[in-house]
This record gives structure tokens, sequence and C-alpha cells, in this order.
């Protein structure tokens, strides 16, 4: 059975295949309903219905393709998968059909695939053949679609959370991947250190032994080159393969290696012997983790779809084999999180009347659509946390309880984070797989607070569940959202004529900067390579030029030709940078953000210097992590912004600034305790220093913005520094 689960980004269906035996097929609802009532302890009134619900259950999997759709060969596998499945008659296949219901996604980005799919097809047998599209392949977010899994930014996110998390309530979750093409030939878990402290020891374990059934499943059909424990960690909250672990459920990602797009590679011993990640010092050297090594040679789609059947049975055999064990431990997970440890808050209250009506509403719909429960206080309580003592929560507010099912998933997205110092050898810091910190109400710019303890008894309470946004923005008083369109107004009344840089050399951040603007409905244009090189007068059509983060050699130089086709290929150019000169010396506004602050400091003359430029990791180092910001609050660009400002850095910049007549701080790291959430090795280099400046050039202004404002759609509390920098191009230069 084939669903429709709703319309993708550029508007294609995104579907979901049931596949399970006749007879369950017929009896969806009901097994739907099981689920449902296992994922809530709640719901079952005493020990014999339990036990009446397990042994008549289903175990639910859930098995997505080709989310990175370069990653192309899941999304053929799944029709493989399907067809073996529906046609298979032995042991193992009846097995599986009769106690496991498959929900299967054969893309989780169908507009990508189409992407892939035409870029392919136009440059086969060209030299060009095999390369990755000149474009994202999310419209938004390109890579960053599989970063979306907290915050919800996607329709594609939206749409498979609601499927998972209030529908059908899956025990395992597989995520198909596809990795470099001269490294391992396939990665299965278990995963690398270090690993979140909420997710249950008893689902690491349970990972670690599907990783292992399909490694030995792999390595008895003759594959060479697996390998387990390395690079890919379970620290960071936002995937696709992480998001169910806070949802009481198994999350396993595989990683096969690519061949380019649909052509087949060779792969030399050398290319092997060079090829080194965590946890892996040679693709040539066995390991405990890595016991037979791949020698080289022919390496083709081919091989990539028959390990990835193979892996994907070995999941299935595994559920179906031990049915009772997945359904007993999900019921048992939930069951314990409804048990809040000793030493934890109770709750974490958001106070009402913080004048953040839209920040709000997207950070309280963001957590009722992943099964977070939201209550809103419906009268005023007197309760205790641990930084303010006793205070009154008034009516209005809301209150996220700790003790619901999903407890792990509201600890790991309110706690801050703590990512451990991890260094190699050399003192050099370990790279994260993804980023150190990401708590949610920080990158929301929204006050909350634990509550330890309230002095009313529970009797006295009144909550009301809140049920979707449609709910929150009543009740804030918010526009209600009518169709597809964003409901979010306009913070500039008359938006000046703004255009955003788009390379060829595709960045997510210019499609993440795009989103922003189009979720505030504040009208834009693309501004390609091409125009920049030919177009003189800039400052004719255009009042703001956004450069979304990126390096100044991708910007100036973009793709070789070598390896794309002339439309593609090149970058701005040296007479793109001279025209960029040109349009804010008569008058324009150019807002670079982060990486991109590099092209304007060192071509432009800026009174500027990255002071963090040429420091090693051991000496400085911030992955992903949210720091503190002091801000002078007169400065136009901090119009509607707090004193202290919590923002996103992922490696970023701090400046020092030679020339504080030209150049004007608006915001800088603070001076003391800096980090707020993930990891700062180094804090010294950056305590002080300017994070945000806007600085004159003839009569226009460059804003250099040493932070990620925008950082995937996530940092609503750092939106107001872009809107009021767009705003410049409307008041007069402070000079």
């Amino acid at each position: 059975m084939v669903r429709q689960l709703g319309r993708t980004t550029l508007d294609r269906p995104l579907i979901v295949a049931f596949i399970s035996a006749p007879e369950n097929i017929r009896d969806l609802a009901k097994y739907q309903e099981i689920a449902r009532r296992l994922a809530d302890p709640r719901s079952i009134r005493d020990d014999r219905e339990r036990e009446r619900l397990i042994g008549e259950g289903r175990v639910v999997v859930a098995i997505s393709c080709s989310i990175h759709s370069t990653e192309i060969v899941a999304s053929q596998m799944s029709m493989q998968l399907a067809y073996e499945l529906a046609t298979a008659t032995d042991p193992e296949t009846r097995e599986i059909l009769a106690k496991v219901i498959l929900l299967l996604i054969p893309s989780a980005n169908p507009d990508g695939v189409d992407i892939v799919a035409n870029w392919y097809r136009k440059t086969l047998r060209t030299p060009y053949e095999g390369v990755e599209p000149p474009e994202l392949y999310h419209h938004y977010a390109g890579h960053d679609n599989n970063r979306d899994w907290f915050m919800l930014n996607l329709p594609e996110t939206q749409l498979i959370t609601r499927l998972f998390w209030q529908e059908w309530f899956p025990q395992i979750v597989y995520d198909v991947h596809q990795q470099g093409t001269n490294g391992s030939r396939m990665f299965v878990p278990p995963f690398y250190d270090p690993f979140n402290p909420h997710i249950a020891p008893l689902l690491l374990r349970e990972v670690g032994l599907l990783g292992h059934k399909i490694a030995a499943d792999l390595q008895a059909a003759g594959f060479q080159g697996v390998i387990t424990n390395a690079m890919y960690d379970t620290w960071w909250h936002g995937g696709f393969r992480t998001a169910p672990y806070y949802h009481n459920s198994i999350g396993i990602l595989s990683e096969a290696a690519s061949a380019r797009l649909m052509t087949p590679v060779t792969v030399t011993r050398e290319q092997l012997a060079q090829a080194r990640t965590r946890g892996m010092d040679s693709a040539l050297e066995a390991r405990t983790n890595f016991p037979d090594p791949w020698p080289g040679g022919v390496w083709r789609p081919r091989d990539i779809l028959q390990m990835e059947i193979i892996a994907a049975r070995a999941v299935l055999t595994m559920a179906a084999k031990y049915r009772e064990r997945y359904l007993r431990n999900f019921y048992e997970l939930g069951l314990r999180a409804l048990s809040v440890p000793s030493g934890a808050p109770l709750a974490y209250l958001i106070p009402a009347g913080q004048g953040r009506d839209e920040n709000l509403a997207k950070m309280l719909t963001t957590l009722i659509e992943q099964g977070i429960e939201v209550h809103r206080l419906d009268r005023e309580l007197h309760v205790s946390t641990d930084q303010a003592g006793e205070r009154e929560a008034p009516a209005g507010s809301y209150l996220i309880l700790l003790s619901q099912p999903y407890r792990a998933d509201v600890q790991a997205l309110f706690e801050p984070q703590r990512y451990p110092n991890r260094r190699l050898p050399s003192g050099e810091a370990e790279r994260p797989y993804d980023v150190a910190g990401w708590t949610l109400p920080l990158q929301m710019g929204i006050e909350y607070l634990p509550i330890m303890s309230v002095r009313e008894p529970r009797s006295a309470w009144r909550l009301t569940l809140v049920k979707d946004e449609t709910e929150i923005r009543r009740d804030l008083g918010l526009p209600l959202r009518r169709d597809s369109k964003s409901p979010v107004q306009s913070p500039i009344p008359h938006p000046p004529r703004i255009g955003i840089y788009r390379s060829w050399v595709a960045t997510a951040d210019e499609g993440w900067t795009r989103f922003v603007l189009d979720t505030f409905n504040i009208p834009y244009r693309s501004v390609l390579d091409a125009e920049l090189r030919a177009e003189n007068s800039l400052r004719s059509k255009y009042d703001v030029i956004i450069l979304p983060s990126q390096r100044m050699r991708e910007i100036i130089d973009g793709n070789s030709p070598d390896r794309y086709p002339a439309e593609y290929a090149g970058g701005m150019t040296e007479k793109g940078v001279e025209n960029l000169r040109r349009f804010v010396e008569d008058g324009g506004v150019l807002i670079c953000f982060d990486a991109a602050t590099e092209l304007a400091i060192k071509r432009f003359g800026l009174p500027v210097r990255n002071a963090l430029e040429g420091l090693r990791s051991s000496e400085f180092y911030c992955p992903g992590s949210i720091l503190a910001l002091d801000v002078d609050t007169n400065h136009p660009m901090a119009k509607g912004l707090p004193p202290r400002v919590d923002a996103y850095f992922i490696n970023s910049a701090a400046f020092d600034v030679m020339d504080q007549r030209r150049a004007r701080i608006v915001a800088r790291y603070a001076a003391q305790n800096v980090l707020r959430s993930g990891w700062l090795l180094g804090e010294k280099h950056i305590q002080g220093k300017a994070a945000l400046v806007e600085v004159t050039m003839g009569r226009g202004r460059i804003v250099l913005f040493g932070f990620r404002p925008q950082h995937r759609g996530q940092t609503w509390g750092t939106f107001p520094f872009i809107f009021n920098a767009l705003a410049l191009a409307e008041s007069p230069r402070n000079e």
C-alpha cells in the first residue's frame, strides 16, 4: 500500500509504502493503535493489557533512502527491496512479512532525486559525467536537509516526523546513506564516541546489535571493507537516525562508499592507503573494527545496491525474529521516561510576556510536532528554580513537564550541551561529526527556566494541553496560516531591493538565507556570477547584497572548468569583486556572513582583521556552538535586541578593529563565560573581540557578521540583526 504523506518543498509528492503480509495490511489501523499505545505507557491500564498488546503487535520498521540525493543508489535499492519482499516465498521473507510492518520511504528528498537525475542525464557521456550538480540538491537546505530533525523547518521533515512520532511510532528506523569513495566500503554501527548522555544505554546496545548483524551478514556474503566504531558518533541530535533515540526507538545508519553518482569508479590501493578518519588509520589496515579491508578495484553502483539490500534484510530479519523483545523494550523505555531522575527539573517554564511571540510560536510548534507535550498555565503557580529561587509563573506561561514518554527529547533540547575536550595525539582538536551544541531556547532567543519544585499541590494546577500551531498562534494573537505560505509578517515595512549571491559552488548557507527571507516574507533576487562579472551598475538594481558564508577562493574562482561545463565554471572573478566595491562606494550595503567576511576584509582594505586566522585547533577551536554576545543596543542594527544575545559560532570569525571611526562594533563576544552550549577551546582568543561590525566605505557600508545569524534556519534569536542590517539601506548612515 502506498500513501502520499503530503507535498515537498517544490510541490512533489512525498510517499511511503506500507509492506507487510496481506492480513496485516488489512488490519493496519489495529496495529497502528497498538504502536501508539505502547509508545505511551500511560494509555495502558494494567499488565494484562500490556501483555496482550505486545503479544498482538507487529514491529514497525522504517527504512528511508536518499535524503542526500547525490547518494542516489538507495532510492534505486528501495524498488528492488519492495519487489523482493512482494515476490519471494522463502521462510525468512514470510516471517518478515508476518511479524513486521515496513514503512519504506523511497526518498526523503524527491526534489533532490529529480535534480540529480536530470543533471546526470545532462552530463552523461560528457567529460563532466558523475560530478555533483552545481546547485543545492534540496531547494533550501542542500546537505543540511539531514540536519533539520529537531527544528522541522522543511516540509519533508515535518511530514515524516508526523508519520513517525504522531502516527506510527516505529521501533526501528534505518537511514540509508553513502559516504566518500576512497574509504571503507560500508560503515555500520556501533558508532564512535562521544555519545549523547540522554540516549538510553539499552538503545546503544540494541544499535550495536543490529549493526553487528548487518556486518556479519555482509561478511558472510563475501563483502570486504565493512567498518564499525568509526567516524559517525551519536552526540548530535538533529539527524534522521539520531532523532529516534529521543523517542525510545533504535536509529540505524549505514554509509556505503559512493561511485560517481551512477557511474562506476576505479579506486587504487594508493588512494585507500591515504584514506583516514576517526577509527580508521588507513583503509588498507585491518583492525578489530575493520577486520577485512577491501584491496581496491572497480566499484559499481550495483555493489552499493547489493550491500544495502543485505543490510535492509538483516534489520528486517532481526525485527521479525525478536518481535516481542523490540516491542517490550519500546514500552519499557517509555515507562522509565515517566520517572524523573533525582536532581533533574520537574519541568521547564517559558514565562509569558517575553515579546518574541513569533519565536515562541515557532519553538512551541516545533516541540509539539515531534511529540513533546506542551501545557499552557491557566492560573499562576509559585515555582522554585535552580537559578532565581522562588518566583511566580504567570498565567499564560507554557510548561514542558519532564514526566512524559519523550523526556530524553526535552532534556536534549533544553539542557546546554557540554562536549568533551577530545584531542588527537598531536594535541589538535578531534573534529565532531557535526555540531557540538544546539540548545533550542538559546538559539531561539527565548527565556526559559528549569523548575525544581512547585509550592501549590498538584490538584491546584490548571494546565491545558496545547494541540497544534493554530492554537498557539491564536493564544499569542498572531496571524493564522491560511495556505502553504508563511504566516509570519515581514519585520521590514518597506524592504529595500535585496540581492542574495548564489554561487555555482552550492552552499547551504545561501539556501538558509533564502529560507529565512521567505519565512518572513521579505522579497529578494538571486545574484549569479555572470551578473556580478558583467554588471557595472549594481547600485541601480540593488540596495543590499548579501554574501552567504563561503570562502573567498570559492567565491572568486568558482568551479573548475575541468570538472564543470563553462556556464557553471568560474566564480565572480576579480571583475565581480571590483563591481561589488563600486556598489558599496555608490551607496549600497554589502552584508557578509561568517566566511564571506574574508573577501571584504582582504579585497577592500577594511580596518578590520580576523583575530582567529592562522590559529591551530590546539590553540582555538569552536565547532558548532552557542556563544554569548554583548550588544551595543544604541546601534540601529541592535534595534529590539537585549544587551546579551546568544549567537551561533561554527569555526567562525572574531575581529580586531583598527579604526573605530570607520568601523563601529555592534556586538562583541562576551568578556567572561563566552560558551553557552557546545565546545570552546582557547576562550582567551575570542573574549571581548568584535563579533558584528559595520564599516563605512565611500557612500555605502559593509556589515561583517563573524557568526552565523541564520544558521540552518534555527537561530531566530539573531534574525533581528539581519533584518536591521537590511533596513540600513533605508536609514541615513550613522557617522
